[in-house]
């Protein structure tokens, strides 16, 4: 059993720290119309973690997904960030307190190259006026030289330099999910959240995105939070895992834990009944 103390965290099985809670959902109900996606399902999520949201198709994955970065407002249930109760809030404000996604599906401006979608990613961190912007003057011309010098250190990490300046449409699949989490991480997230990573990715990609997953939780200190369909992929990268089907929580706890749950069996390979 992973032995979690509510106020000073727990240590993994390769004796990385994990600290308090960062995030905690508490009883979040969603419904649209008379549909159920989410039914009284709380959890937390800790600083420095990887805590992973697995289930079926249609499980309310991504709904949570959307509770975490605003975009949806439960009806019910609370969402408690850095010790305070969160209050409604947009998406923007939301990823102005330091969480960034990807989406399931790819979100970026085709048209536009690898290094200006990637800037996108750094709005929230530009202050100057329009006007100054505009005419790239004095602290304007400072302080988007000081964005680009973070972008082009991401792009670095992502060994993504030889393409920067390609436009997005001409990129293969697996680079643009890449481009994705580079716009994400230029935000300097607090908090990652992930929607399938490796969606429609070959086996080299998963293990590309995979180890720059790792790295991103370990050099950058962003705590992540990761929806994958790939259970070898969630179990490896994983020190938590929550697990939903039909809206509601069936599962959670070390990926061990989550294995030889007998219900979480019989969400994913079904039960024969006599």
């Amino acid at each position: 059993m992973l032995d979690v103390n509510r106020d000073e965290g727990y240590t993994t099985a390769d004796g990385r720290k994990i600290g308090r809670v960062a995030m905690e959902m508490k009883n979040i109900t969603l419904r649209f119309g008379g549909v159920v996606a989410i039914k009284d399902i709380s959890f937390d999520i800790r600083w420095g973690e990887i805590r992973a949201i697995i289930g079926p198709n249609g499980a309310g994955k991504s709904s949570m997904l959307n509770v975490i970065s605003g975009f949806y407002h439960p009806q019910e249930g609370e969402v408690w960030y850095k010790g305070h109760l969160r209050p409604r809030m947009r998406p923007y404000q939301v990823a102005r307190t330091g969480i960034a996604r990807t989406f399931q599906n790819i979100a970026l401006f085709e048209g536009m190259s690898v290094l200006d979608n990637i800037m996108t990613g750094r709005l929230n961190h530009m202050n100057k006026g329009f006007f100054s912007q505009a005419l790239w003057w004095g602290p304007a011309a400072r302080e988007e030289e000081e964005n680009r010098e973070k972008v082009e250190k991401v792009i670095d990490f992502l060994e993504i330099q030889h393409i920067r300046k390609t436009p997005v449409a001409r990129l293969p699949y697996g680079l643009k999910k890449r481009v994705e989490l580079a716009r994400a991480l230029a935000a300097e997230p607090s908090i990652l959240l992930l929607d399938e990573p490796m969606a429609g990715m070959n086996v080299e990609e998963k293990e590309d995105m995979s180890r720059f997953i790792l790295d991103v939780n370990d050099e950058f200190g962003s705590t992540i939070v990761l929806i994958e369909h790939d259970m070898g992929v969630v179990m490896d990268l994983s020190d938590r895992v929550v697990v939903m089907d039909y809206g509601k929580k069936i599962g959670d706890g070390s990926p061990d834990e989550v294995r030889s749950n007998e219900e979480v069996i019989k969400a994913y390979l079904g039960v024969q009944h006599d």
